[in-house]
């Protein structure tokens, strides 16, 4: 199977070039650089070029708090790029896997919590969670084949993720104050990707969630890290309101991925395995670099 992976030179899509690979398929990676995803030209020539037999919609605007301040970008990227892909998949006849996130879920939770259903209606808050979730909106508008796939707290070798930001602080002796009261589920991307690969070799259209297995805050997400990296550094909890980001954040998105086991696909790690294993693949590259301040 021939698969155009846009966005492929983001975290997710790097090892997701790698993945296909590894499953058998032959990859087709274009980056920004390569197809922007708000130009409707480019986006069918890269599918005339490529005849892919799928793509895979990684390209998004992600810096969350900026978005507050460029909502027209974030929206041409988030929406209206998303939207572009999918008219053109739709033309084309082929099956688009867009990737959404679990801000989407920005609702206050009632009573105790529990993941995120795929048949929940979400109710994004702030500009880049708005943005995505009409992007999927967009994108089920077109009408073709769609796989929709939410995931959450991502992170991989590329960058920058969550864990190496705290490797670099701690490496540079710096305070670290870190959001105790979000609680969601780190996915590492290589995971992710392995995911997307047997999901999208099946006929199982509609919405999945993929992320780790089981939850933690970000401050537990802080110290895990640095505990499998055998670093000593002082972490100072703090609450969502005393930190003060520009963007309102998910107080609990964690997802649940029961449709996509229930269908057979393989399930991803506990949160804390997977960061278990990808610090101790990535010792002698990302690691080592965020460690010595690259």
């Amino acid at each position: 199977m021939r698969v155009l992976v846009l966005g492929a030179g983001g975290q997710l899509g790097k090892d997701l070039l790698t993945a296909l690979a590894v499953s058998g398929h032959e990859a087709i990676g274009a980056a920004r650089s390569d197809v922007d995803v708000t130009d409707t030209s480019q986006v069918r020539a890269a599918l005339t070029r490529g005849h892919p037999d799928r793509v895979v919609n990684c390209a998004a605007y992600t810096r969350v708090d900026q978005a507050e301040s460029e909502p027209e970008l974030a929206f041409a990227i988030n929406r209206d790029g998303a939207g572009v892909v999918a008219g053109a998949c739709a033309e084309a006849g082929v099956p688009l896997c867009h990737i959404s996130t679990d801000f989407v879920f920005g609702q206050a939770v009632e009573g105790t919590p529990r993941p995120w259903r795929t048949t929940d209606d979400p109710e994004p808050q702030g500009v880049y969670a708005k943005s995505k979730r009409e992007g999927e909106v967009a994108c089920q508008e077109m009408g073709g084949p769609l796989y929709l796939v939410r995931t959450s707290w991502l992170y991989g070798n590329r960058g920058p993720n969550f864990p190496l930001a705290i490797l670099r602080a701690a490496a540079a002796r710096r305070e670290l104050r870190v959001v105790s009261d979000q609680v969601g589920a780190p996915t590492w991307t290589r995971d992710l990707s392995t995911a997307i690969c047997w999901l999208i070799s099946t006929p199982h259209l509609g919405i999945h969630h993929l992320c780790g297995q089981g939850a933690t805050t970000w401050y537990e997400f802080a110290r895990a890290t640095l505990e499998e990296v055998g670093i000593q550094a002082r972490i100072e909890p703090v609450s969502t309101a005393d930190w003060g980001a520009a963007a309102p954040r998910p107080r609990y998105s964690v997802l649940d991925n029961s449709r996509f086991l229930e269908l057979g696909g393989p399930a991803l790690a506990e949160w804390r395995s997977e960061l278990r294993d990808y610090l101790g693949s990535e010792r002698d590259g990302a690691v080592r670099a965020a460690l010595s301040g690259a």
